[in-house]
């Protein structure tokens, strides 16, 4: 597995996770309001991951 193709899956796998984490904290937002901060917290976290790996890898340029 190349170097670009290695950044993809972990881009891909941080989508899950951002995904799940603000799903996370929607879904206790009425409940625990400060688990639900935390949640959010991560997710931007895990966004700004994200972000910076566009910069890297774009997912336009493999073909899976």
């Amino acid at each position: 597995m190349s170097c670009a193709e290695r950044l993809l899956q972990e881009k891909r796998e941080l989508k899950q996770k951002y995904l799940f984490l603000i799903e996370d904290s929607y879904n206790h937002k009425q409940i625990d309001q400060a688990y639900s901060d935390l949640s959010e917290f991560k997710a931007i976290q895990v966004l700004n991951r994200i972000n910076e790996l566009k910069f890297v890898v774009t997912d336009s340029q493999f073909s899976l």
